[in-house]
């Protein structure tokens, strides 16, 4: 054996080798126990291979499909909640729901210390049977001081059952290579998971209660790292299983909840196929090449979406792609039950929104409502119809229009050609076009009147989803400025979207993209959004120090301003004589006055706040309830808004604050509520 080999063990590992031996580490004296395997997946990022471990729950399962002697079949076992499978007789992880590259899958008992990240590295399947079994051997017969060779010729040698190294091979041209002790630094090796501090993730609950469709904005990269969408619905996953702990205990511990699975949507790759990249290749210019680059790849994905052919390319890609994995999620997961969410960030809550105002409401929802009241309503329809012909001078044709059961949204809807089919003449015809082209801009509750051809940029056709959204959820998102440009002044509040009850736009206060929505429905007011509650139940520390330095300041100055009152009031009285008993008048009439003041004013900014309440009626859209809501900035965003202007439209993938909002609005529609109710929530 080579000397000073206890001098290379570590700090930590000496006082792991301190403590009584583990189950994987037993003391020969008590026998040879077979270790236990965990199973891990080799993740490549950047070139560089990662194991990381399955979570128990899914390593048990690879374990008992191993175990169930079907060796010749190729088993598929889900794992990860159900997003990926494992090929088990290829032993490959493979992605269900999106294009991944597959990752090598391995049984894992040993392992050694890497070269450059200290991590620890599992041994191939057939190399760990044969240290297992020389290990077997040597606590067996308690012989130690064991040999291997590596397949790739490296060394291990067994010193005992708490010293086990791993040596680099030789790099010269002898086949026999020069002893271990010549062959540098050796590498600890360990046997069993237990004994290498892995961090095996927690399993997620297997019932699924809703999902979350995710779109994702302009280029491939998602946030501040440049990851792609997949990676940043992974972390926003991971928040809303660590914020459902926190919040929703109880409901857990009653089995009332499961989790909710959110799933991206990926277009970008789907645009730039279409071969409109080697277009720009051509007219780019060579200079500033990887500012130019990043432009085509991100930037001009707006631009992309206002031109006809390629917004119809994107809204297809949008739409089938939700469709298809909606239908291959009930595929996989038969007993779903619950419903169906969507969320946007960026350019992707603007797709999404013009999708949901182009979806067509089912005849199914009226059945719900009484026959009566539904005939009452459509002849109400009809007889708008009748007057509008009759103020056009058309009232010969309303007949025609009775007879097709054309109400006034129907008419509003209509084209030259369906006017056409009905048989009114081109003159007729015009005047009803002009009629319905003139009235665009004021019916903005109308689906057409907010995507007429005279307030969408671009003419598409829209795909229907195969199911009605829940909630939609904007994240960072521009449709206030993108309705705006595109004419909508004012969206009427009786206007709701046709298959979605519920919308929330969620931003942060930096973020140089998001625009209001509620503004649009109640013009003539002024109020703040709804401010987000931290979650952990309190308002940030330095916004509460902020709104508490405004007040002092505002009682310092009405403090001042009754002073310098009482000042001038004693030197502008008249007789010396009266001044000390007028003084005192008016020093008591002064600080009446001084004591009165600070408390109208300080009482000012609560009606503000209460302002804020849902008293406000911010229309239908979301249901009669707030719309806008603004994250609380961190204490260092609040020192320069500019710097952290692009982190802020790129910070929601892992705000608590914004998970913990979009769990409770969907637990909220199963009667499901927070475990305690967060202070200036809704």
């Amino acid at each position: 054996p080579p000397p000073r080999c206890g001098s290379i063990m570590s700090a930590p590992e000496q006082q792991q080798a301190q403590p009584p031996p583990e189950a994987g580490e037993p003391d020969p004296a008590h026998g040879y126990e077979p270790v236990a395997p965990h199973w891990f997946y080799c993740k490549v990022t950047d070139g560089r291979e990662r194991w990381v471990p399955f979570s128990a729950q899914d390593s048990e399962r690879l374990e008992e499909a191993q175990g169930s002697g079907r060796d010749k079949e190729d088993l598929v076992v889900p794992t990860s909640g159900g997003r990926y499978d494992v090929h088990l007789k290829k032993r490959q992880r493979v992605a269900v729901y999106w294009e991944e590259e597959v990752s090598e899958v391995r049984r894992c008992t040993w392992f050694y210390k890497g070269d450059k990240d200290n991590k620890y590295i599992p041994y191939s399947e057939t190399f760990s049977e044969e240290l297992e079994e020389a290990y077997m051997i040597a606590v067996t017969l308690d012989e130690w001081k064991k040999k291997l060779e590596s397949p790739s010729r490296e060394i291990i040698i067994l010193h005992n059952p708490k010293l086990m190294v791993h040596y680099h091979p030789v790099a010269t041209s002898d086949d026999w290579g020069s002893t271990p002790t010549e062959q540098g630094r050796p590498r600890t090796v360990k046997r069993g998971v237990e004994n290498i501090a892995a961090e095996i993730p927690n399993g997620e609950p297997l019932q699924i209660d809703h999902l979350v469709f995710v779109v994702h904005g302009i280029g491939p990269a998602c946030d501040i790292r440049f990851r792609s969408i997949v990676q940043c619905v992974n972390d926003f996953r991971s928040v809303s299983l660590s914020m459902l702990q926190a919040h929703f205990k109880k409901a857990q511990e009653q089995q009332q909840i499961g989790r909710v699975e959110f799933l991206p949507v990926n277009w970008h790759s789907s645009l730039h196929s279409t071969g409109v990249d080697v277009d720009l290749e051509r007219i780019t210019l060579p200079s500033i090449n990887r500012l130019r680059h990043f432009i085509n790849d991100t930037i001009l994905d707006v631009f992309f979406y206002n031109s006809s052919t390629y917004c119809q390319t994107i809204v297809d890609t949008v739409a089938s792609e939700m469709n298809r994995l909606y239908q291959l999620f009930l595929q996989r997961n038969p007993l779903f039950k619950g419903g169906v969410s969507i969320a946007g960030h960026s350019l992707g809550s603007l797709i999404l929104f013009d999708l949901l105002t182009n979806q067509k409401a089912a005849p199914e929802e009226d059945e719900h409502s009484e026959e009566g009241s539904r005939t009452t309503s459509s002849n109400r329809g009809i007889e708008e119809v009748k007057e509008i012909l009759k103020k056009l001078q058309l009232s010969e044709y309303c007949d025609v229009f009775e007879k097709e059961k054309m109400d006034r949204q129907a008419l509003f809807l209509c084209t030259e050609k369906n006017l056409k089919e009905m048989g009114i003449p081109l003159g007729p015809r015009m005047k009803i076009l002009h009629y319905i082209s003139s009235k665009t801009e004021m019916q903005v509750c109308l689906l057409h009147s907010l995507y007429s051809s005279r307030s969408h940029p671009v003419s598409a056709n829209y795909p229907q989803l195969n199911y009605k959204p829940t909630i939609f959820f904007a994240f960072g998102s521009p449709i206030g400025m993108f309705l705006t440009v595109r004419g909508v002044k004012r969206i009427n509040p009786n206007y709701s979207l046709p298959t979605c009850k519920g919308f929330f736009n969620i931003f942060h206060p930096f973020d140089p993209v998001a625009y209001r929505i509620e503004p649009m429905i109640v013009p003539d007011l002024e109020f703040e959004p709804m401010l987000l509650p931290h979650h952990k139940g309190r308002k940030r520390m330095h916004l509460e120090l902020k709104e508490g330095l405004t007040r002092m300041s505002v009682d310092l100055k009405n403090n001042l301003l009754g002073s310098l009152r009482v000042a001038w009031q004693s030197f502008t009285r008249a007789p010396l004589p009266a001044v000390e008993g007028a003084s005192t008048e008016a020093e008591g009439e002064a600080e009446a006055g001084a004591e009165k003041q600070p408390e109208t004013k300080a009482e000012e900014p609560p009606p503000a706040v209460k302002e804020e309440a849902p008293l406000i009626n911010v229309g239908r859209l979301n249901g009669g309830n707030r719309i806008d809501y603004v994250l609380q900035e961190k204490p260092i965003e609040s020192f320069n808004e500019y710097l952290f202007a692009l982190q802020g439209h790129l910070c929601y993938w892992e705000s608590e604050d914004t998970v913990l909002l979009v769990l409770k609005e969907i637990y909220q529609t199963q009667g499901i509520t927070l475990d305690q109710p967060l202070p200036g929530s809704q």
